[in-house]
């Protein structure tokens, strides 16, 4: 009751404390009386009621003075503000943590592992940090529904934080990506024990709605500062052993070392050239004859793209496709090399020499929704009849998503272009796609051909891929001949097409067109 405060301090009536560090503070009108000035509280302020009802206000105080300027009391005004404390709290928590699993997010956890970096150089100690990423996830998410993926990655982060330090720090930061921080480690044992704990736990099968789901983990670990001076290399570094560990087989643990800092270096100055050679168009193109067996006449080209390095040396194309693959510039990439090579091939057809250009279609471009309007503008831009054009497609790629590669297949056939499946019999092999896909061309893939004369299983493959060619009334065309027993056998075989060395490797266009020419 208001009497019961009659006579008693200020101090005793308004209980002031800091709200997070719970000390006593002083009333701003005691400060306001003696001072005389206006006084505002301290930030974070609380105030504790008789019946222990806490609330967070926000005041300011004023000294009282008559005519003659004298003190002769004070007013102290506030308000609660509880509410709107907590809605900035929970504002707070929601940008800082994930809203499926309730950890720490990317930003909260990037903030911890400089805190975790600047206190390991004060104290001589050390920093481990572990990408965990949950093998084949996606396909799990996919088959099962997002709902069960969620329940998924709930019950791994529930696993993961029983198995940690509470000095630990655990986020997620991706779909099935959590990363665990290990501060003020004195030795790399911890972590090889805590690895293999997470390994082997989330190995243990998952129980959703009746049903078990077993799963496994590839980690990647790096440890500051050994591995890295800064946190954001720290990121860098267990993302690289991470994949490192999924090249391994998947369901274990590796770390980064010197060998992955080289490759790290190295894939930077590749990504680089490439994105340097596409700016500047600088991405040059060779041409493999395609030749009809038996008269050994050029009847076309496959189109290859081909990068050089600063000292002009060729780069493989097994280094830089997966990684423009990996990096999005396939897009770019692929427009290029088909906007060049419809270029070469138009300019044949004007000399006399009408060739059909093939050109190969990585799995990323094939799935791009503008993918085959890019195909149409190019062939406008060059005036190529796209009868002088072959688009090259993996199995793999086709089998990906039936129906998307089907709907893709059949818009770019209606340009009326054709299209190959290349490599051949390496990988689905699913004949039904070649009764439903508008498929023009087979190739066998050339470690068939290099292995079928000495491997009765190898020719068999060559034999049946032929027949199916032709039972289906499909062209066919041989990859990789390098000699003239390996033709002769094609040939009584009755393979219609092929190329590979024997005839000629990839050649740059003016060195192509000159064999043309005779």
């Amino acid at each position: 009751m208001c009497r019961d405060a009659i006579g008693l301090h200020i101090e005793q009536v308004m209980d002031l404390c800091d709200a997070k560090t719970k000390y006593r503070s002083p009333n701003p009108v005691t400060i306001a009386i003696k001072e005389k000035r206006n006084v505002a509280m301290a930030l974070n302020c609380q105030l504790n009621s008789l019946d222990g009802t806490i609330f967070q206000i926000e005041d300011s105080a004023a000294p009282i003075t008559d005519s003659e300027g004298k003190v002769t009391g004070g007013i102290i005004v506030f308000h609660d503000c509880s509410e709107s404390v907590a809605m900035s709290l929970k504002m707070s928590h929601l940008a800082n943590h994930d809203q499926l699993t309730d950890l720490p997010n990317r930003i909260l956890l990037h903030d911890r592992i400089n805190h975790a970096c600047a206190v390991a150089d004060s104290y001589d100690k050390s920093v481990a940090l572990m990408l965990i990423d949950i093998d084949h996830f996606k396909y799990l998410n996919d088959s099962l529904g997002h709902s069960y993926g969620d329940q998924v990655i709930k019950q791994v982060a529930k696993r993961l934080q029983s198995l940690i330090d509470p000095n630990a720090t655990l986020g997620r930061i991706g779909g099935d990506e959590f990363v665990l921080l290990l501060p003020s480690l004195t030795a790399t044992s911890q972590v090889d024990s805590i690895a293999t704990d997470i390994v082997r736990s989330l190995n243990t099968p998952f129980r959703i709605d009746g049903q078990e789901y077993t799963l496994s983990v590839s980690v990647g670990i790096s440890i500051y500062p050994s591995d890295a001076l800064r946190a954001e290399e720290l990121m860098t570094h267990v993302d690289a052993a991470m994949y490192r560990a999924k090249d391994l087989g998947r369901n274990r643990f590796c770390y980064f070392s010197e060998d992955l800092e080289q490759e790290l270096t190295k894939r930077h100055e590749l990504v680089t050239l490439l994105r340097t050679a596409i700016d500047t168009e600088a991405i040059e193109v060779y041409y493999q004859p395609k030749v009809d067996l038996k008269t050994k006449e050029i009847i076309g080209a496959e189109a290859l793209a081909r990068l050089h390095d600063p000292s002009g040396k060729l780069i493989s194309p097994l280094d830089f496709i997966p990684l423009a693959e990996e990096t999005g510039l396939i897009h770019q990439l692929g427009e290029i090399i088909l906007k060049q090579s419809c270029m070469a091939a138009k300019a044949w057809q004007k000399r006399g020499r009408p060739l059909q250009i093939a050109v190969n279609i990585a799995a990323k471009q094939f799935t791009n929704p503008e993918f085959c309007d890019s195909v149409a503008k190019v062939l406008e831009l060059t005036g190529l009849d796209s009868s002088f054009l072959e688009l090259e497609v993996t199995e793999s790629s086709l089998m990906y998503d039936f129906d998307e590669a089907l709907n893709v297949l059949n818009t770019l056939s209606s340009l009326g272009l054709s299209i190959a499946i290349d490599d051949f019999g390496t990988g689905y092999s699913s004949l039904s796609y070649l009764k439903f896909f508008p498929v023009n061309t087979l190739k066998i893939d050339q470690s068939f051909v290099k292995d079928m004369l000495g491997d009765e299983q190898s020719l068999d493959i060559v034999k049946a891929v032929i027949h199916l060619a032709k039972s289906l009334k499909l062209k066919l065309i041989a990859e990789g001949i390098e000699d003239a027993e390996q033709l002769q056998k094609l040939v009584a075989l009755e393979c219609e097409q092929g190329q590979g060395y024997m005839f000629s490797k990839p050649l740059p266009l003016k060195e192509f067109d000159q064999l043309l020419s005779h």
